[in-house]
């Protein structure tokens, strides 16, 4: 879904350094279609503004929160279900990155990255996917442990025996990196039968996105 002209993706920044919170904003409202509706430099300040600003995006610095964990991402969420948290991050930061995705971040964009990749993360992830590079996620998933695969073996078995021979060459391609177009070509298939593909596989599967399909790929060996 892209933002129109009057309806522009709606974004409040949590970072607790104000020159770095300004130079977001300046690099997100160049960009046709982007409005940055808050700006908040503590964890109590971004639940306010976000719970009544309720925004597309919520682009979070995980790091000075760290006193309180990742409680913030949960209460962000809870205060306003709508919205999508991006997380900001450092390269040293792989485990709090791995725990984040757990609690339901869609987006991890590192401080090393270019705007462009900021931008682009941004319009992905208000179109509802997930936005993680490729080669972060081998090390995202390889960081899961034995005591979180809580699911039983009989009910995964199950589940991934009513998947068809299609469904399953898709999620191969999702644990390649593909995105949707990709697949479509490599599969010489429409988008909408990809789409209508993964709608099925969710389904089945019981996973709501592209993220916990790849950690169910990943656990069973379906990648």
């Amino acid at each position: 879904m892209k933002a129109s002209s009057d309806k522009p993706i709606r974004i409040v920044i949590i970072d607790s350094h104000v020159l770095v919170s300004a130079g977001l904003r300046l690099l997100i409202e160049k960009h046709p279609g982007m409005k940055v509706v808050g700006e908040a430099g503590t964890a109590n300040q971004g639940l306010e503004i976000v719970a009544s600003q309720k925004p597309d995006i919520i682009l979070l610095k995980l790091s000075p929160y760290k006193s309180v964990g990742l409680e913030i991402v949960r209460k962000l969420s809870t205060a306003s279900s709508c919205s999508r948290v991006i997380l900001l991050a450092r390269l040293d930061e792989t485990l709090d990155m791995l725990s984040a995705v757990q609690e339901g971040v869609m987006g991890i964009v590192f401080k090393t990255q270019t705007p462009e990749v900021l931008i682009k993360a941004i319009q992905k992830v208000h179109a509802g996917e997930v936005w993680i590079e490729r080669s972060m996620i081998a090390n995202l998933l390889s960081g899961l442990t034995n005591a979180q695969r809580l699911i039983t073996q009989d009910p995964q078995t199950e589940s991934i025996a009513q998947l068809s021979q299609r469904e399953c060459q898709v999620i191969q391609q999702i644990g390649l990196g593909l995105k949707n177009f990709q697949i479509a070509k490599k599969l010489c298939l429409s988008e909408t039968t990809v789409r209508h593909h993964l709608t099925s596989i969710y389904g089945k599967l019981g996973v709501s996105d592209r993220l916990e399909l790849l950690v169910f790929a990943h656990r069973n060996g379906l990648d």
